[in-house]
């Protein structure tokens, strides 16, 4: 049996289960020294959930403390770890996540503890309230995180409405929060950090309006470690316009399309009583 086939099979897995719970989706790539601090916040947050780490191929002893973590929470049922063979990216990561992930909302967490958990409330309010299918977190209007950062998200959000007449102020924001059946329609291709311009884009061609709600945010340069690079915001922007013609049949995932992890995974994921 596969590991997505035991999760299929979980005892628990009826829908009251799982309904009103989040599946927080976290991409994690060297960050060390930021694991264990971040699942503290991450546990520490108001709200039902359930947490899907993949490790992307980390070569700084982020693997051995995610496996040390693994160990130290073997009681916690809603905590599943996936590593990566090698390093895929970001949008790899999000992917295999995603084939894992059971709750009824899907939140993308990233791992370097510039945003924060106790936001989840207000991000999922909208979506509880019947009111949108997606959320944005926005992040204060301020070149803090950097004038390059700064105003490359500001083109990308321009861009963005210009293409899609999306209405939104952080296309880039790390925080978007999904209904998970409304992802399980689209077929991703992502692998680094065209994540976000794909999925706004495919969004935005389905006419889902983008619900917005601000955030905490607390930015990190790239001496401190922070990874996206130019050549990401080139590819961010040639992925917001390949995706305004690209017909719809191309990625609107069929139903009959079976559940699978995109990426080699090392082994079975470490999740303590969910199988």
């Amino acid at each position: 049996m596969t590991p997505l086939e035991a999760i299929a099979r979980r005892p628990y897995a009826a829908a009251d289960r799982w309904q009103g719970c989040v599946s927080v989706v976290v991409p994690v790539y060297n960050e060390a020294a930021n694991v264990e601090p971040l699942l503290r916040a991450i546990e520490a947050s108001p709200v039902k959930k359930e947490i899907v780490i993949v490790d992307d191929g980390s070569t700084d002893g982020t693997r051995e403390k995610l496996q040390a973590l693994a160990q130290k929470h073997e009681s916690n049922p809603d905590l599943t770890i996936v590593f990566h063979e090698k390093n895929y990216g970001k949008g790899a990561a999000i992917r295999t996540a995603l084939a894992y992930a059971q709750g009824e909302y899907v939140l993308i967490q990233d791992s370097d503890l510039e945003y924060d958990p106790q936001d989840y409330p207000a991000l999922l309010r909208p979506l509880q309230e019947g009111r949108a299918n997606v959320v944005y977190g926005v992040r204060p209007d301020r070149p803090e995180r950097g004038m390059r950062f700064f105003l490359g998200a500001k083109l990308l959000t321009w861009l963005t409405n210009i293409l899609y007449r999306a209405g939104i102020h952080d296309e880039a924001t790390c925080y978007k929060v999904f209904r998970r059946s409304l992802l399980a329609g689209i077929d991703l291709e992502c692998h680094r950090f065209e994540f976000c311009p794909e999925v706004t884009a495919k969004l935005c061609r389905m006419g889902e309006k983008i619900a917005e709600v601000p955030i905490a945010y607390h930015p990190r340069s790239a001496v401190e470690g922070k990874k996206i690079r130019h050549s990401d915001g080139w590819r961010a922007i040639w992925t917001l316009i390949r995706y305004r013609f690209v017909p719809r049949k191309r990625w609107v995932r069929p139903e009959s399309k079976p559940l699978s992890a995109p990426f080699a995974v090392g082994g079975a994921p470490l999740s303590s009583a969910k199988e």
